[in-house]
Parts: C-alpha cells; structure tokens; sequence
C-alpha cells in the first residue's frame, strides 16, 4: 500500500515535456542510410524510450544479412548517431515545450512536491536548458549515470533515492510502453500519454499533454491506494 499523498514526480523527457522524436529519427535515419540499412518512421515507434545502444542493435539486425561489428565499432556508430542529433537539438526553444506542461510543473511546485527527470537521453541536461525549464527539477537521472534502460526500473528507482523520496510515494509520467513497465516495476503509479493500446499498464491514461493536470493525477493516485 502507498503512502496517503505523493511526495515526487517523475517525468520522462522525449513525448512527455518536448518532442524530440522527429529529431531522434532523423538522426537514425541518417545513419541507417549511411549503413544502407532500411529505416522509416513504422519502425521507428520501436525505439521509442529504448537506450542508443539497443536501439542502434535493433536497427542493425534489420540489414540482409546482418553485419558483424565489434563492441568498438557499436560505440562509434552510436557516438556519430548522437553527433547528429545534438546538431538537430540546437534548433530547440521554450516554444518546443508540450501544451500544459509548465502549468503542471508550477501546479507540483505550489505543492511543495519533489520533481525529478527519468530519461533515456544522454543529452536531458542540455534539452532542458534549451526549454528552460532546468530550475523546475530538484533531480535528474539519465542514461550516462545507470546501467540498465527501460523497461528495468534502475532509472525510475535512481530518481526517487535522488529525491529522498519512497517509490510507493512517486508518481512516473511516461508515453512509452517500456517507460510505463518501467514505473511500474518500481512499485510507483504510472501516468501514461497515449492512445489505449500502448497505455494499457498504466494506471492513469491522457491523450495529451495538454489533459494533465495535478488535481487529475492525485486523485486517481488516492483512489488508487484506497484499493
């Protein structure tokens, strides 16, 4: 059973605060060209909440026949998709942010609940710093600090010791399928955005950003633990 109120929040960064989606697939893109890999936007959806190295394996096993490249060879494959990346992130301003977010954000604040940053980007510091919104977070976990990504609860779990806060007491707000089996293998209550079939584990479903509020959240989370 968890505790009567919420003492953090947990966001994911791609799909949940901005959409960094399009920036991440046409730097795949781009690589799998390079590697004259077949890549579009189908398969991309795979890849979504998933580490660079997995998603670059994934891309991988999709040529005829699938190549062989040492561990070294991976890294630098995944170094260069990250170069491209970084180059199409700059374009990023406050107007990048989802619809809602910021009032929600100011919503947990006037709470006095924690708010922390469970993301599978390497580059969540500077994404947040082309937001603006660095001061709103008392914690940020990504990719670089943890060992295992989504769908093992390792980034959600660092976050809540991050932030002093019991996992039965964080709320995890995600819009990936492997990020909502994330939050919920950390024993936290999932927020999922999305549609209902990639939502399916959450225990609190929106379509959009812009349907989030915190009175919304809390009382499903008080219901919830009412069970």
């Amino acid at each position: 059973m968890a505790a009567s109120h919420i003492q953090a929040v947990i966001f994911d960064l791609d799909g949940v605060i901005t959409d960094t989606a399009e920036y991440h697939y046409l730097a795949w893109k781009k690589l799998a060209d390079e590697l004259n890999i077949p890549f579009n936007r189908n398969f991309n959806e795979a890849l979504k909440g998933v580490s660079r190295m997995d998603s670059l394996k994934k891309i991988i096993s999709r040529a005829q026949p699938a190549p062989s490249f040492s561990e070294d060879e991976l890294n630098r494959l995944a170094d260069r998709k990250n170069e491209y990346y970084k180059e199409y992130i700059q374009q990023i301003t406050p107007d990048d942010l989802l619809p809602g977010i910021t009032d929600l954000m100011e919503e947990i604040k006037q709470k006095g609940i924690k708010i922390g940053l469970a993301s599978a980007s390497k580059n969540a510091m500077v994404v947040l710093e082309k937001l603006g919104i660095t001061s709103f977070f008392d914690g940020i976990v990504d990719a670089a600090t943890i060992e295992h990504g989504k769908p093992d609860p390792e980034i959600f779990l660092a976050a809540a010791r991050q932030l002093h806060a019991e996992s039965a007491s964080c709320v995890g707000i995600e819009d990936a399928e492997a990020g909502i089996q994330a939050i919920k293998a950390a024993g936290m209550f999932a927020v999922g955005i999305g549609t209902a079939d990639k939502m399916k584990e959450a225990d609190l479903r929106v379509e959009g950003t812009q349907k989030l509020s915190f009175i919304k959240i809390e009382s499903a989370y008080l219901l919830k633990n009412k069970e």
